[in-house]
């Protein structure tokens, strides 16, 4: 009774074991995938959502691919119903998106029939990732930064901090100028590119010497990127 309510109305039949075998092998891979992301996110945090949406949706992209089958109009169907959802989560960031495509094309391989495909794709494919993980591979040799100096009117900011920006930075520019407090303070912000092994509180201690002891912050680029993205 099953296999008949399973039954496809274009004449192909889903049976209920090739159903599940689908169904749990695209869970299975998804939770690989999902624990392969944690063990390679934990420096930076990772949102709980997002784990979840790695296990499920290669089994929902099969679920989907098992009920189109080579049915067209269903396909147009389906694609139609779809383009109703909107997302409205905020962007992520290039990785996230690289583990969603992979989790679709999971979806799509397991969904297919072709299950042994779906789970060498994911073994290598992570293999890969905790392999550039732990090889810190994409990891820059220096840190892009912002740094904003606020000086007083009675400063002559140009040329006041280039030795230290020299010795504690393998590049840097002057990015804006602005003035603050009814023009009594200048703010001074550059862009740099500080070296790997450098002490950032001796860094700020010697800015402080220059600067009267007045406020300096000193942020990553990524970070400053993001609050105005």
């Amino acid at each position: 009774m099953l296999e008949t309510i399973l039954a496809s109305t274009s004449g192909d039949s889903l049976t209920l074991m090739s159903s599940l075998a689908v169904l749990c092998s695209a869970l299975a891979i998804g939770l690989f995938i999902s624990l392969v992301y944690l063990q390679t996110h934990k420096k930076e945090g990772y949102s709980a959502g997002f784990t979840i949406t790695l296990i499920m949706l290669p089994a929902i992209i099969s679920v989907i691919i098992l009920l189109i089958g080579d049915n067209v109009a269903r396909a147009f169907s389906l694609a139609g119903a779809f383009s109703l959802i909107r997302f409205r989560s905020a962007p992520g960031e290039p990785k996230d998106i690289a583990y969603v495509f992979f989790t679709l094309a999971v979806g799509l391989a397991c969904g297919m029939g072709y299950i042994l495909y779906a789970a060498l794709f994911a073994v290598i494919l992570c293999s890969v990732m905790i392999l550039l993980y732990y090889t810190n591979f994409p990891t820059p040799r220096s840190n892009a930064m912002n740094l904003k100096i606020t000086v007083p009117e009675n400063l002559n900011f140009q040329g006041l901090f280039d030795d230290i920006l020299n010795s504690y930075a393998n590049s840097w520019n002057v990015k804006r100028v602005k003035t603050s407090n009814f023009g009594t303070l200048f703010e001074v912000i550059f862009n740099l590119n500080l070296k790997q092994s450098i002490n950032q509180k001796d860094f700020l201690d010697e800015l402080r010497c220059r600067n009267g002891n007045l406020n300096i912050a000193l942020t990553s680029k990524e970070y400053e990127d993001k609050i105005y993205a």
